[in-house]
């Protein structure tokens, strides 16, 4: 049988929840329901409690190699003119965009001196324009994100607003 990682909460409230006549309850097959329940070993459980103390961008992903951690920008949620879009549209526009935050840097990233003889074409904190369907997307608590080639970086910019689409 394999084993479910399930997070520390949900391991307690069924701690909690078993009786004494639930964990000698026999099934079919001569098993106790302490068998069939997918427990696992508090190591091994996915999610570790002592991350939730960290900030946000401690807990986002270390990009590997010469991959780049980029924040794609959202936009504004009102116009100009005050109308206030559906999120639906916002969520569309941050979908289509072309213009993200540099979150972190790989630890390979701008390191061939034969590829970018000038030196890094970014860093980390900077507004960059990059390509419609470059890098691989992902979606984490509150937002998504992209991790691109060091070399998918087409532009930086100053201020994100300034390009429309």
């Amino acid at each position: 049988m394999s084993k479910i990682h399930i997070p520390e909460h949900v391991a307690q409230a069924i701690e909690k929840d078993k009786t004494p006549e639930t964990e000698n309850l026999e099934t079919e097959e001569n098993s106790t329901v302490e068998q069939i329940v997918p427990y696992v070993e508090q190591e091994a459980r996915v999610l570790d409690p002592t991350l939730l103390d960290k900030s946000i961008l401690e807990r986002m992903p270390q990009p590997t190699g010469w991959r780049i951690l980029i924040l794609p920008y959202k936009g504004k949620a009102v116009t100009e003119g005050g109308i206030h879009l559906v999120q639906s549209q916002v969520d569309r526009e941050s979908l289509a965009t072309v213009v993200g935050y540099v979150v972190r840097l790989g630890p390979d990233a701008y390191g061939d001196e034969n590829k970018f003889p000038d030196g890094a074409w970014c860093q980390e904190g900077d507004w960059v324009i990059f390509g419609r369907y470059a890098g691989a997307r992902f979606k984490i608590e509150g937002g998504d994100m992209r991790l691109l080639n060091d070399d998918e970086i087409l532009a930086v910019i100053d201020n994100p607003e300034d390009i429309l689409s």
